[in-house]
């Protein structure tokens, strides 16, 4: 029973409320791509409007992050993948788990410094978080690491939904095994193709109009 609890939680938390969670940012970002600078602005207004929303985002996604970032971590570490003997593709998709877990986290920890730090340190307000995003993804280094974090990120999240349905006894079955994990496969797929589609749609002119007045601002503080 060594680990049983924590696994489980781990395991929890993956899915409650972080998958939700995950679910929610990519319809936010992807209001970049049906509404520009003006729908993105909105989104954002929205989630920061509700009521005591410090204390939910700690609640309900900042302490399960860090428990499950960090245990996962230590799953990691701990792992001992054995596709060189056993190609199957659990076997793959077991390891690509805890390698997409890792990038996923460190990702994280650079972008909620780059977006939600920098708003609780007054660098910047919520109406400029489209202004941020364009200079990152403007950046072609930045671009491709965002890139390989998204889709890492995406198959985290789907193929961590197949895991908590089997270990769950939601799937018991080969079958039901079987149709989840394409069901899971092809949500990895169009997840990933909604968060690249954010990332380009940041890429725009609307949003480079933000970073403009941002450098600009920042360069007339300078001065003063």
């Amino acid at each position: 029973m060594k680990g049983f609890y924590s696994r489980k939680l781990h395991s929890l938390l993956g899915v409650i409320p972080l998958a939700l969670f995950f679910v929610e940012h990519l319809v936010t970002n992807f209001t970049a791509v049906e509404g520009g600078k003006e729908g993105f602005n909105r989104s954002v207004a929205f989630l920061n409007g509700l009521p005591l929303v410090i204390v939910l985002e700690t609640l309900f996604i900042y302490l399960p992050l860090l428990f499950h970032g960090i245990y996962g971590l230590y799953i990691a570490y701990q792992a001992d993948p054995n596709v060189k003997r056993f190609g199957y593709s659990r076997n793959w998709r077991f390891l690509f788990q805890r390698i997409t877990g890792v990038i996923t986290f460190v990702f994280i920890i650079w972008h909620v410094f780059d977006t939600r730090i920098q708003v609780a340190l007054g660098n910047v307000t919520h109406e400029e978080l489209g202004g941020v995003m364009h200079g990152i993804v403007t950046n072609p280094v930045y671009f491709i690491l965002y890139l390989i974090s998204v889709v890492s990120a995406s198959f985290h999240f789907a193929n961590g939904l197949w895991a908590f349905m089997v270990s769950w006894g939601i799937t018991v079955g080969p079958r039901a095994q079987k149709v989840s994990s394409y069901i899971c496969m092809t949500l990895f797929v169009v997840v990933s193709l909604g968060f690249i589609a954010s990332l380009i749609a940041f890429r725009g002119a609307e949003f480079q109009e933000t970073a403009t007045a941002m450098i600009q601002c920042s360069a007339i503080q300078q001065l003063l």
